[in-house]
């Protein structure tokens, strides 16, 4: 007896350790079917400063590594082109009149199911370092560091589990060094992982770090055509913006000469105490060691202004200040690139590069003085377009580019479908997987919507909705105006020119306004609820004056 029970003892443990084997096979073989999702976002990265769509401003071969070996989209939008508003919309799935964050202030419906909860509940590990730029407790991941609001380039604080901290460095190292000790300590081999890698760059007030300020003070670039538009064929709304460089950007905050040196000079209206103490609390976050190498470019940057400000002319002097804004914006890009390089990287050398799709985007484009703007908002086509390259071996064909009209609306779909987890019923976007897998035919989308909110508020960019297609651009600006805009986008693509009176277009209107109100039933849009977000609005306001 005791013989047979020895035996049934060892076949029982060999079946048993056969069956282990074989559910760990399986395991393994459902983590090799289901990628990696890596996710880098920047913030206000506008896509013509990226040379896999122009080249004329600044080398990024980093980031066009991910569009050489995979896809670039020309035609990639945003939904509502202002920062947490996008950033909510990419969590959700759906518009922000949807999720509630219509604006920066607006709260976010907590409510809400975004797709890293999905991921954490399907199995993936999911992590997000950086900055999120609403909340300090996202849901859906199993570990965290985050800038909190918009975050500090110096010495930058986070948001953990544990608590607050604070890291000596520069923001977009010390990101990514957080993203890489992830990858390297924490990651579990036998879960397939979701990472958000998030940019504070090169949001505003774009500090560099003192090399490259080194690399970037002095360099001259190519001025836009439309630095001094004057808005001469369109409506109130272009003309009425507060984003304009010469007028509206500081020179203590944004183009960093000394407070002191405005003082002294007497020629120059000071900035009010807020942007002087902003400019001041940055700098002064800085170690003694960091301010030794940063003074001597603010240093060269007031000696330069006080020298020769006043002496220039209207002219020269927008040109002087959109040159220091792009030496400092690209100086922040290019940081941006070195890191995301010792991602990508670090993917290559420890093979896990064939199994993650990767992503690089911003929350929104930018100005970078076309139109004489910076920042975004706008439907036009710098503030609207967003960068968007993606890559995933043996899934996606390298070096293709693709027009389509997709949007950050889509991510979320995206990614579940890539994980093969299902995909809620009431996210709003379409995956973008057909035209990641070359299957063209089964995408049918041919135009989007969009709709902006933050008005009254600051740059004062008016309220507007509107449909684009590949060919046409259709904007109604409403509260304190009812004013539409029509633009050519094949045969204006600056858009200097509203056609929408044009008799030649009374046809593409006719079409596009059906067109747009279909869009806002499916999208559940309304001027019902542009009524009730004023309300909200001007509630808030009320409040606060």
């Amino acid at each position: 007896m005791q013989a047979i029970s020895k035996t049934f003892s060892l076949i029982f443990s060999t079946l048993f350790l056969i069956s282990c084997a074989e559910k760990k096979k399986e395991v393994q073989t459902e983590n090799q079917t289901r990628p990696n999702i890596l996710f880098i976002m920047s913030d206000d990265h506008a896509y013509q400063a990226i040379s896999a769509y122009s080249d004329h401003l600044i080398q990024t071969p980093n980031i066009d590594r991910i569009g050489k070996e995979g896809i670039v989209f020309t035609n990639a939008c945003v939904t509502n082109s202002i920062c947490a508003p996008s950033r909510a919309t990419i969590l959700t799935g759906k518009h922000t009149h949807i999720n509630g964050k219509v604006d920066n202030l607006m709260p976010f419906d907590t409510t809400q199911v975004t797709f890293p909860q999905l991921f954490q509940k399907a199995g993936y590990q999911t992590a997000m370092f950086g900055k999120l730029h609403f909340g300090n407790n996202p849901k859906g991941v199993d570990d965290f560091m985050i800038l909190p609001g918009q975050g500090q380039y110096i010495n930058p604080d986070f948001i953990t589990q544990n608590g607050d901290t604070t890291i000596t460095g520069y923001a977009t190292h010390i990101t990514t060094d957080i993203t890489l000790n992830w990858l390297d300590k924490k990651r579990d081999p036998n879960k397939p992982f979701m990472l958000m890698y998030l940019h504070k760059a090169p949001h505003r007030p774009w500090w560099p770090t003192p090399e490259k300020f080194k690399e970037y003070y002095g360099k001259e670039f190519p001025i836009p055509e439309t630095l001094f538009d004057d808005y001469s064929n369109r409506g109130s709304a272009a003309k009425t913006a507060e984003m304009n460089l010469l007028t509206h950007m500081k020179y203590v905050y944004d183009t960093k000469v000394w407070p002191e040196t405005i003082a002294n000079m007497g020629t120059v209206t000071p900035e009010v105490p807020d942007l002087v103490n902003a400019f001041n609390n940055q700098y002064n976050r800085a170690t003694e060691e960091q301010k030794a190498q940063l003074k001597p470019f603010l240093d060269a940057i007031s000696k330069d202004f006080e020298e020769n400000w006043p002496s220039k002319t209207d002219k020269e002097k927008m040109i002087w200040k959109y040159q220091r804004y792009m030496q400092d914006y690209l100086a922040c890009i290019s940081s941006v690139d070195d890191n995301v390089g010792r991602v990508l990287d670090y993917l290559d050398e420890n093979q896990l590069a064939e199994n993650t799709l990767v992503v690089y985007t911003s929350d929104q484009g930018f100005y970078l003085g076309e139109h004489g703007w910076f920042d975004k908002r706008f439907i036009y086509d710098e503030s609207f377009k967003t960068p968007l390259l993606i890559r995933w071996p043996n899934k996606i064909k390298a070096g293709i580019t693709n027009e389509e009209m997709v949007q950050n609306l889509d991510f979320a779909q995206t990614f579940l479908e890539a994980a093969q987890i299902e995909i809620p019923d009431d996210m709003q976007g379409e995956s973008l997987m057909p035209l990641l897998t070359s299957n063209e035919e089964k995408w049918t989308r041919d135009a989007v919507y969009y709709h902006y909110y933050e008005y009254p508020a600051e740059h004062q960019v008016m309220r507007h909705y509107g449909i684009v297609t590949v060919d046409y651009k259709l904007a109604h600006f409403y509260y304190d105006v009812d004013e539409w805009e029509l633009y050519d986008r094949k045969k204006d693509p600056r858009e200097m020119n509203n056609v929408y009176a044009d008799p030649a277009y009374a046809e593409v209107v006719r079409e596009l306004k059906i067109k747009l109100e279909k869009l806002r039933v499916q999208y559940k849009d309304s001027d019902e609820l542009n009524q009730h977000y004023i309300d909200l609005h001007e509630s808030r306001m009320a409040k606060t004056h």
